[in-house]
This record gives structure tokens, sequence and C-alpha cells, in this order.
């Protein structure tokens, strides 16, 4: 697994603006948007490519193009959903599926509920969006239920970490399993109820103004 944590000033700006308990949800959403496209000019280094011969205006050349299968994009349902667009704006020909998951706060179990994705992902690069790796369950539960369809090449996209989380990621999922995450900030640890400390609060209520 690997785990590559940005750094740099646009980014570290924006996150800082993301943890404000005063950032209202209108701001919290473009800024959220802003710092995902960011990732995603990471997330996608090593999005698969291949050769293509075009004519420019002066002459022909051997340029790039994303090859087949399309990446797939999934969100993890309902914080992944602000996530998206930031995504799709670099990779507009993505497809996307979703994947409805949610975490018991007491046992800490993952359940799925909703599931809009292809049956098989054989081959397929997927990026899965999800604010937060806290404790770490619901993205192993994401990986797994994409490496059982096909898909082998997975990245997940976060705008926070926990170490607890990327630690309990890493021993839990399987090697065969080509797996990255890309995240704004690892952060310092979880408190006694899961959350991500410093963190930003809960992502989907704050992205979706349930907390104004």
């Amino acid at each position: 697994m690997r785990v590559l944590e940005l750094d740099h000033p646009l980014v570290a700006h924006k996150l800082t603006a993301l943890r404000k308990a005063e950032t209202r949800s209108s701001m919290f959403r473009l800024l959220a948007d802003e710092l995902v496209t960011l990732l995603a000019y990471e997330a996608t280094r090593n999005v698969a490519v291949a050769p293509v011969e075009i004519e420019t205006p002066v002459t022909t050349m051997t340029g790039t193009r994303l090859t087949d299968p399309k990446p797939m994009v999934v969100p993890i349902l309902r914080a992944g959903l602000g996530m998206l667009d930031g995504m799709t704006r670099l990779l507009p020909t993505a497809e996307v599926g979703f994947l409805g998951m949610v975490r018991n706060d007491e046992t800490l179990e993952v359940t799925t509920y909703a599931n809009r994705l292809p049956d098989d992902l054989t081959d397929r690069q997927c990026f899965v969006l999800d604010p937060m790796l806290a404790t770490g369950h619901t993205l192993i539960a994401s990986v797994n239920y994409l490496h059982e369809r096909g898909a082998k090449d997975i990245t997940c996209v976060t705008l926070l970490c926990a170490p607890e989380g990327l630690k309990t990621l890493e021993e839990q999922i399987d090697p065969a399993i080509d797996l990255t995450v890309v995240t704004a900030a690892i952060d310092e640890k979880l408190n006694e109820k899961g959350y991500i400390v410093p963190g930003l609060g809960d992502a989907g209520d704050r992205l979706f103004g349930v907390v104004d």
C-alpha cells in the first residue's frame, strides 16, 4: 500500500479553511471541490494511457490517450458525493458508480445499503472518494467490494487520514491489491468516538448543511 500526503501550500491553505468551525456549508463545498481537484491531479498520475497518432496543424505526432476500459470513480455515499465534481473535472470521461455504506458508531462495523456498480470490474482502475479515513473500516469494506468484482488497481482519495486508520487499512487489505491512498493530510489521532483529531468535524454534515 502506498500513501501520498500532498505537501503543497495551496492544499494546506484550503484545508485550513475547511477545518475552521465557522466555515459554512456553501464555502465548505467550494473549498472541498477545489481541494479534491488538486488531490485528483496526483491521484491520476498513474492512470492507464496508450499512444495515439494525431495530426496537429503542423505535422503528425504520437500523443497520449486514456485507455479502455475507462476509469471508474466511486464516491462513498453520502459524503463522497461532495468530492465527485472535483474528481470528474480532471477525468470527465470516467464512469461513475456509487457505494452506500454506513458504520455502526458502537461496533464500528460497516454494512452496504446501496450499490450502483458494474458486476465485472476486471482490469478497471477505480478511484474511491471518501472525505475521511478515520477507523479505516469503510474504506476496507469498499476496497474489498471492488476487489471481489475484479478491480486490482484502486486509489482512495481522502481529505484527511488518521494514522490508526491507515495502519488498519494496511493490515487488513489483501497485499495482491494495488492500493494507493492520496490525502491532503495525515492528522494526529482518533478520539474515543472515532473522530479524527484535529480533523474538521463530520464532513457529510458540513457539506450538506446539517450543521448550519
